[in-house]
């Protein structure tokens, strides 16, 4: 099984290291800048448990040099899979899944949904870039549950949790899904293969829509954010706005909205995924945690006035500090790929 994942940053990185254990899986990674110098020149370090695991994949800038993948794993924030959606295409032979690992909402989520079949999210794929250069059929949805981070180059730093889920956007159960499971789970994941991915994906966003922006705008860690009344208040209405909006879209919740906060409470002192990049002067991962959400609440007239609000915010903020990218025009016009860092 030839797997590439295209983006080696945190989450790459981290699936990077699980998978360079397998036998049958042959192993490549899409990276750059410092970050691929490191691990070309001594490996990838993961830090977990205590320990330090070294692998030594290879790893390029130049997926041309790569041939046709049974598998793609993208583990690039949205708006960078956006940038490069053209580049992946010389990783594809005829059967390639490529496997969208973005937080928030993803590109392809009309494709096969009843009454939305024709629905293009312009927030997360402007002038459907995406759905053309690769092609809804070819995507497999997977849901992040770990927290990764990058330490320094080539060292990726795991804090909790090995669980992936996984689904077809048909809602079947398929080959290449069972797959890519079996070949996660004998790298140690939790890869679960779900018929509704969608429910799942939303289950993760409902926190993260909330969580993420208020956090970059407080300057709070999760445990702040999920139990400081006030903080909780506002993600409570977010969360029922996007429950709404979800709901009008057929997905559903297993939990309620007080024991998913409760959850995120448990976690502690977490610096969230929006924060972090905000303290480290990187873009902010804002249109497919929160534009989009919006985007479909206006598509099914569901209004969203404390959704706009904290958008409005952190987009000001991102604006002013100069690290809320904008949708890239044309491939041609990206003389290179951005550095590529995880989810």
């Amino acid at each position: 099984m030839r797997i590439c994942i295209y983006g080696a940053g945190a989450i790459g990185g981290y699936l990077a290291a699980g998978l360079s254990t397998v036998d049958d899986v042959e192993l490549s990674l899409v990276a750059r800048g410092p970050h691929l110098a490191k691990i070309q020149q001594s490996g990838l370090k993961l830090l977990i448990n205590g320990e330090e695991r070294v692998c030594h994949p290879a790893a390029t800038n130049d997926p041309a040099t790569l041939g046709p993948q049974d598998y793609v794993i993208v583990g690039l924030k949205a708006h960078q899979a956006w940038e490069t959606a053209e580049q992946t295409r010389v990783l594809f032979g005829k059967d390639t899944a490529v496997v969208t690992c973005q937080n928030g909402v993803p590109w392809w989520y009309g494709f096969g949904l009843r009454g939305f079949e024709d629905m293009r999210l312009q927030s997360v794929d402007p002038d459907n870039r995406q759905w053309n250069a690769i092609g809804p059929e070819r995507a497999i949805g997977c849901v992040v549950y770990p927290a990764t981070d990058i330490v320094s180059p080539g060292v990726v730093r795991h804090t909790y949790g090995n669980k992936f889920s996984l689904g077809e956007p048909d809602g079947t159960i398929s080959e290449r899904c069972r797959n890519l499971s079996q070949a996660l789970e004998a790298a140690g994941f939790d890869a679960p293969v779900l018929d509704d991915i969608r429910s799942e994906i939303w289950l993760k966003l409902w926190g993260n829509l909330c969580f993420n922006p208020i956090s970059a705008l407080t300057r709070a860690t999760l445990d702040i954010v999920a139990t400081q009344p006030d903080l909780r208040a506002l993600s409570v209405k977010m969360m029922s706005e996007a429950q709404e909006i979800a709901t009008r879209f057929g997905a559903s919740f297993r939990v309620d909205i007080e024991r998913r906060i409760n959850g995120a409470a448990r976690v502690g002192a977490h610096r969230t995924s929006m924060l972090q990049d905000l303290e480290g002067g990187r873009p902010l991962e804002i249109d497919a945690l929160l534009t989009a959400v919006q985007e479909m609440g206006r598509l099914v007239d569901v209004k969203t006035p404390y959704i706009d609000v904290v958008l409005g915010l952190v987009q000001q903020l991102g604006r002013s500090l100069a690290i809320y990218p904008a949708f890239r025009p044309a491939a041609a016009e990206v003389a290179q790929p951005p550095l590529m860092v995880g989810t």
